[in-house]
């Protein structure tokens, strides 16, 4: 459907075009914009390669490798012909290829492309964690599935159809209009998503993800374990493990400890022990400061993952702490236990509650 101006003296319709009669090039051009703002075809991405071949006997590359909120990989093909060639066909082979991919040669690529970009100072894992919500890796929930998005100026209709049996397949493969249109010198981009039309989109959503979750809850074991603590001879009965270390570590600062050394002892957390915001501050000012340091350099916050209530906060040298309330897995019990090692003098007990 063609794209009109409106304007006082009437409407004009806008003379579509193409990206090679724009002068716009494949991989110079379209794909070096487009992964600087990937939201435009793909909402909710983290782009972690570019030209991604790490594959032997092949000199095949995916345009760009991304990873989604939901920990799937993304496969984005990008060409600038009229029909979208055979990239369906392509990206199947490439989705088949990286969906091996593990969080850790995940987090190796990444660290690759940020030095390729200019961004070599950036901590590839811990952007990857903080993207997706993440305190540590979880591994089972990596890359469950590989999503594919195509972007063309359009698609024949062999290979929307091939799209539409993939979906009905549960494929998870998308496909993105991007139809370039001039105006007084101009190139402007009509974008949509034609494959699931959006209309069907949010219900084949919620369909996958009915299936993901199924699939989680096989895999996934969840720890509903209670705790008996003691410190100090004082005792807290029945805690959940969240609960029973952030009684721990709040207690030790009331004793001096500063909550830096604490976190120290958790080197596989990276630094997302605490949250701080410098002054000694209230809940309601610590949590619009801390989501104000996030918008401004990050990392990202959220009150519903860090003990940030008036009474659960810690103040020392001059800052005020939340401590995360994430702390499942298995790593809970290295984490208590190092710190009854460490602080003897705390008399820190920890058993199961029957």
């Amino acid at each position: 459907m063609p794209i009109y101006e409106f304007a006082q003296n009437g409407i004009t319709k806008l003379a579509d075009t193409s990206f090679s009669t724009a002068g716009l090039h494949e991989r110079r051009d379209l794909q070096r914009l487009l992964r600087e703002r990937i939201e435009v075809i793909a909402p909710e991405t983290l782009v972690i390669f570019e030209e991604f071949g790490d594959w032997e006997d092949s000199k095949r590359r995916i345009d760009l490798l991304a990873i989604d909120k939901t920990a799937n990989l993304v496969v984005i093909e990008l060409k600038r012909t009229e029909d979208g060639g055979h990239m369906e066909l392509q990206a199947l082979r490439y989705a088949s290829m990286v969906s091996t991919m593990t969080f850790d040669r995940a987090a190796e690529t990444f660290g690759e492309y940020l030095a390729k970009i200019g961004k070599k100072e950036n901590d590839p894992r811990a952007t990857i964690l903080d993207f997706l919500g993440w305190d540590e890796p979880k591994h089972d929930e990596f890359a469950q599935d590989v999503r594919i998005v195509l972007a063309s100026a359009e698609f024949s209709k062999e290979l929307t159809t091939s799209v539409l049996w993939l979906n009905s397949h549960e494929v998870d493969i998308r496909c993105v209009r991007l139809k370039p249109y001039s105006i007084d010198g101009r190139l402007l981009v009509d974008v949509q998503q034609i494959i699931p039309p959006p209309e069907a989109a949010d219900y084949q959503v919620q369909i996958r993800e009915k299936k993901v979750k199924e699939r989680q809850a096989r895999i996934s074991n969840v720890d509903f374990t209670r705790y008996d603590i003691q410190i100090e001879g004082e005792k807290y009965e029945s805690q959940w493990k969240r609960n029973a270390i952030f009684l721990v570590c709040k207690r030790l600062c009331e004793r001096g400890i500063k909550p830096e050394e604490i976190s120290a002892l958790f080197e596989w957390r990276s630094n997302r022990v605490w949250y701080y915001v410098d002054g000694i501050v209230d809940d309601s000012t610590f949590n619009a400061r801390a989501t104000e340091k996030a918008l401004l350099d990050g990392p990202s916050f959220s009150d519903r993952r860090w003990f940030c209530a008036g009474d659960e906060l810690v103040h020392a040298d001059g800052k005020t702490y939340a401590f995360s309330n994430q702390w499942g897995g298995e790593l809970w019990l290295k984490a208590m236990t190092r710190l009854k090692e460490k602080y003897p003098q705390f008399k820190i007990e920890f058993s199961t509650a029957w």
